[in-house]
């Protein structure tokens, strides 16, 4: 993340970003090996304006896995992405084209006639995380996305795409796709005119909401692989694994994360639409 000049801040741990340093010394390697690394496709950080590398967490439980078996295995580069893949690690950690996403926050600021140090401050960010999400070069976790719906007035989904009514067959490939912060992808199973919104979340290891957030509604999660840590209410949090199915109110104040060390698929339903 950078500040209005463009020089390097250091992370707040709710956005989940870490610079190549931090990063670095928390793998136990050099800066100059996460290069290596990023330049054989082993991780891809974003990037921002100022083409500095930031590192989610589960960009850094994939690096330890990778020192790991450099270290105890004496594997280089290239054999490490080679086991990581085949382990289906690096399976859905393509990076997605870029979404209207940043454009869409651009406008309704600037059609409210907000700086981006007013929307900042209003939503408890960054300047320089703000501008780098309007400029397409970061992605926000849900619940950051939550609060700039909410900030101004809109849904989650109309920051992404003013969508029409799906037709009541929606083919793999016709999904919605939200990239929903570092990790989460959601793709929607039905929207427009709709009581429930059906979604297949996507959650890479070490990925999950951000900070915990609520809203109106009920929602209703089946865990389809995986295992999925859901914590409501500042409690102690439940880990639901492949099979299990869970019900909460939406008010609740509720955030997720996937603690294990692979893809989590779950369908997850909000009604009313919330998204």
């Amino acid at each position: 993340m950078a500040d209005a000049r463009g020089k390097p801040q250091k992370m707040n741990r709710s956005h989940g970003y870490l610079r190549i340093s931090d990063a670095a010394r928390l793998v136990g390697v050099s800066p100059s090996i996460l290069r290596t690394w990023e330049s054989v496709g082993l991780v891809t950080p974003v990037r921002t304006d100022s083409h500095y590398r930031l590192f989610s967490a589960g960009d850094v439980r994939l690096l330890k896995r990778a020192q790991f078996l450099r270290r105890a295995r004496g594997m280089n580069a290239p054999a490490i992405v080679h086991l990581l893949r085949s382990e289906g690690l690096l399976a859905n950690r393509t990076a997605a084209k870029p979404g209207p996403l940043g454009s869409r926050l651009r406008r309704l600021r600037l059609e409210k006639g907000h700086s981006l140090s007013q929307v900042a401050k209003a939503v408890a960010l960054s300047i320089g995380f703000l501008s780098a999400l309007e400029r397409g070069h970061m992605s926000a976790s849900i619940a950051t996305l939550r609060r700039l719906a909410n900030f101004y007035r809109v849904n989650i989904l109309s920051l992404f795409d003013a969508a029409a009514t799906s037709p009541n067959r929606v083919r793999a490939g016709e999904r919605k796709i939200l990239d929903a912060g570092p990790g989460v992808r959601m793709e929607l199973l039905a929207w427009g005119d709709v009581v429930m919104e059906p979604h297949l979340f996507r959650i890479a290891p070490g990925a999950g909401s951000g900070d915990s957030y609520a809203h109106e509604g009920e929602e209703f999660l089946f865990v389809l692989r995986g295992a999925l840590e859901i914590t409501l209410d500042g409690g102690e949090p439940t880990e639901l694994r492949a099979g299990d199915s869970f019900y909460f109110a939406s008010n609740v104040r509720h955030r997720w994360m996937n603690r294990g060390k692979r893809e989590v698929l779950v369908l997850w339903i909000n009604t009313p639409p919330t998204f």
